[in-house]
């Protein structure tokens, strides 16, 4: 599984409906076994993002649909990063010579 993290921000749509914000995520957080991924974390943050989720997925085009479906759905705004854990990195490193 590849790890992404999505730096999210509340659409006005989204804002409005705050209170429902962890009812959407539970709803989320189902919706994402559909794309073969699951979503391992979420916080609700201040500053910035809104919210950061981490997300695995078995690939970058389920992942990518992931986060188009969500967004589709017009509460959040999504800037999605894939992540490397160290051994991924160190792999990457490997390659410099």
């Amino acid at each position: 599984m590849v790890t992404y993290i999505s730096l999210c921000t509340f659409t006005d749509q989204g804002i409005r409906s705050i209170k429902e914000s962890t009812k959407r995520a539970d709803m989320v957080r189902e919706a994402a076994s559909k794309f073969g991924s699951k979503m391992t974390q979420l916080y609700w943050t201040q500053g910035q993002y809104d919210l950061i989720s981490i997300i695995e997925a078995p690939d970058e085009s389920s992942a990518t649909a992931f986060g188009l479906a969500i967004a589709s759905a017009g509460n959040v705004r999504l800037q999605t990063l894939r992540a490397f854990n160290r051994d991924e990195m160190n792999h990457i490193l490997s390659k410099l010579g």
